[in-house]
């Protein structure tokens, strides 16, 4: 589903030619035929992206938040019951490890997904932990704000990158209601 929706995401935001022009020269041994269901390596993503970046000027990093909020809405519109139980933001991103990537595992058992530690959660403050072997915070970032915009909250957010340990990525993101 992944890839699926980074390309439906590249189609919409760019165009359908773009998207066709990004497979063609990133040099795919399966040519970007991808499925929902099927798993792929992580390697092609990042291809995807550098090409995807030199073809548009825009950094990687933007792409994949920009992605993120993408994913997060097709998570609304493709798995609403992930979210009924949550009325707010705060709600559901600190669900996530508890409750979300638990139906995702359901849908999906092979994904390998990130951790997200909830350190701190009150009504005006969540700080999440976020720790994962492939270093994909900035679709966490995006998927964070993604999540905000879908509940129309007015929340700050603040990302601080942390030294990883023996290969793996933590962020912590701090987020304030405004």
């Amino acid at each position: 589903m992944v890839f699926t929706e980074f390309l439906e995401m590249v189609e919409q935001r760019f165009s359908p030619e773009l998207a066709d022009r990004m497979l063609t020269e990133t040099g795919l041994t399966n040519d970007g035929a991808y499925t929902a269901v099927g798993y792929y390596p992580f390697e092609e993503m990042q291809a995807l992206l550098a090409t995807l970046s030199r073809l548009t000027g825009s950094s990687v990093p933007v792409l994949v938040r920009v992605y993120g909020e993408h994913l997060f809405q097709r998570f609304v519109e493709l798995y609403p019951q992930m979210l009924q139980h949550c009325h707010d933001a705060f709600s559901l991103l600190a669900s996530v490890d508890g409750h979300v990537h638990q139906e995702v595992h359901k849908l999906y058992p092979q994904a390998q997904l990130p951790v997200f530690e909830t350190a701190e959660h009150t009504a005006q403050r969540l700080v999440l932990i976020y720790r994962s072997s492939r270093g994909l915070a900035d679709l966490a970032e995006g998927l964070i704000r993604g999540c905000i915009g879908h509940y129309g909250e007015a929340i700050q957010v603040h990302r601080e990158d942390l030294p990883s340990n023996d290969g793996v990525y933590v962020t912590r993101f701090e987020m304030t209601r405004a």
